[in-house]
This record gives structure tokens, sequence and C-alpha cells, in this order.
């Protein structure tokens, strides 16, 4: 498998779920992760809005929501520009910095009306480091189709059929990969 690798699948398949379970397995590996992951916000059982969390710090902030009085308009959601750039695109930032392993849930529609966000995501692809990440299922734009044609990157998709395993096989494959095995030859040294 290769350094990089997104999950895409239809709405619902459990992409997130699959990433988290593999972030949480690099994690108790030792690696440290960073950058964002999103999750939907219901009220009374209904979906009103999407929040994103940095995955180093816990902070969190709107990606969209049903009463977003402001910004880009998706369905029946608007797209907070402000917090995902604070949150969202710093969350990058600083995974690229500092992080072993960059997430990035998801790149999607809403995610690509901000200018801020693709460069991070073409920063996070061209850093070397591995990068986990969900691309929406129809989405269309110049930088899905780069992630797609990047010789370092595999799109997996979630299936009903395979998402209770796959991130056993992310797990596996990131921690092999050489940025990773790089760190690990680098600590053994210095424990020396």
């Amino acid at each position: 498998m290769k350094r990089i690798v997104f999950l895409t699948g239809p709405p619902r398949i459990g992409k997130t779920t699959v990433l988290v379970k593999a972030v949480e397995g690099l994690k108790s590996l030792g690696y440290k992760v960073g950058g964002m992951v999103s999750r939907e916000v219901r009220e009374g059982g209904v979906r009103v809005g999407f929040k994103i969390i940095d995955l180093s710090t816990g902070r969190e902030g709107w990606l969209a929501h049903v009463r977003q009085p402001t910004g880009p308009k998706i369905s029946k959601y608007r797209v907070n520009l402000s917090d995902l750039e604070s949150v969202g695109v710093k969350s990058i930032r600083d995974a690229v910095l500092n992080a072993d392993v960059i997430v990035i849930d998801e790149v999607g529609p809403m995610e690509l009306f901000s200018r801020s966000f693709k460069e991070a995501v073409k920063t996070a692809l061209e850093s070397g480091k591995p990068l986990l990440g969900t691309i929406h299922y129809r989405a269309r734009d110049p930088l899905i189709n780069m992630i797609k044609r990047h010789g370092d990157a595999e799109v997996l998709e979630v299936t009903a059929m395979n998402r209770s395993r796959l991130h056993e096989t992310i797990i596996e494959a990131v921690s092999a990969s050489e940025p990773l095995r790089s760190r690990c030859r680098r600590m053994g040294s210095e424990k020396h």
C-alpha cells in the first residue's frame, strides 16, 4: 500500500469510522497523529450540521450548520469558512510540521470552498509523511483529481463487506511505510 491512503464510498458507509479506528490504532502504536476529522451533529434525530475536530488539540469548530447565517450554501447547510480555516486548516498545517501521520477528513464539496484548505491539502500531499483521508464519493474538483493521480496515493472504497476490517489493513500499511520505518530506526538509535 502507498504512503497516502484516501477512503471513499457512499454517504454513511463508514469512511470516518474506518479512519478514526485507524487513527486510534496508530496512536496505540506510539505514532503522533494530527489533522482533522469531521462528525455529523444531530438534534432530535435530525442532522443539523457537521463539526470539525483537531486531532492534536481536541479543538472543535463548525464546518457547516443549518442555522449558519452566512457562507457558501450546500443543500440546507451553510459552510463556516472561519471555523474551517481556524480549526481545520490550522490542524492540517500543524500536522505537517509536528505529526508522524496526517489525517484529513474530508476532502469534499464543503471544504473545497476554502482556498486555504486546498493549499493545506496540497502541502500535506507533498510533505513526504503518511497521509490518511477521506474523499467525498461524487465530488469533482481538480484537487480530488490530483489526489487520485498522485504517484504515492491509493484510493480505497469502503464497502459493507470491508469496513469492519479495513482499518487493520490501513494501520499495517501505514506503520510499514518508509517515512515511519525511518522514524522508528531514528528512535531506536536515540535509545542507544
